[in-house]
């Protein structure tokens, strides 16, 4: 997996300059009224080139990740014009560099699409996130429309390919066994699109 996971860093790299015009699919108005749900110490997984950062409130403590350097340095310029003290760092989401229960809030947006083992990635949130806090998403995955979902699959080398994005990743499922409950799901785009709320299940 660690030679998959350099692959997609690979390309995310390569495709730091343009990822602002690609990364249009999420709306504005679904970012801030996700971001609005943020409390505490926040932890966004996968910041990419940090088109979330100037939607957070201010009254969060913000430390973002992304495993692609040249992502992160498109974020850290962003950064630099915000008011908000934002700590950003190089770091895989299988593998996250913080104790237990240590985060209030996490957020993604788009991210699992491209997480080589995304049950290990839900994991790892599962596992910072305290007892009590919560994980607010904007996920895009594999249709429930059985015509739609297969179209899905047969697209989906193209853009493995190119980008290292799968477009047909079963998400919800994912999210289950890695022992995280859904709480809330709102449909965005069809059932393609979905705004997230999860919590840890930390009792099992």
């Amino acid at each position: 997996m660690k030679k998959q996971t350099e692959t997609i860093k690979r390309r995310y790299n390569r495709i730091s300059s343009v990822f602002d015009v690609m990364d249009r699919m999420i709306r504005d108005k679904w970012r801030k009224e996700l971001l609005q749900q943020a409390r505490g110490k926040m932890l966004e997984v996968g910041v990419g080139t940090g088109i979330n950062l100037k939607y957070y409130p201010d009254d969060v403590q913000v430390t973002a990740i992304d495993f692609s350097p040249a992502m992160l340095q498109k974020a850290r310029d962003k950064a630099m014009h915000l008011p908000q003290s934002i700590h950003l760092k190089e770091m895989d989401i299988e593998q996250l560099a913080f104790d237990d229960n240590t985060f209030d809030t996490v957020v993604s947006t788009c991210v699992f699409c491209s997480v080589p083992q995304p049950i290990q990635g839900f994991k790892e949130i599962r596992r910072v996130l305290k007892p009590d806090g919560t994980a607010i998403m904007l996920e895009h995955m594999r249709s429930d429309n059985q015509i739609v979902g297969k179209v899905m699959d047969l697209l989906n080398p193209i853009g493995l390919h190119i980008v290292g994005a799968n477009i047909n990743r079963k998400t919800i499922a994912n999210i289950e066994k890695s022992g995280m409950n859904v709480e809330k799901q709102e449909f965005l785009m069809s059932s393609i699109m979905r705004k997230l709320v999860l919590s840890p299940n930390k009792g099992e």
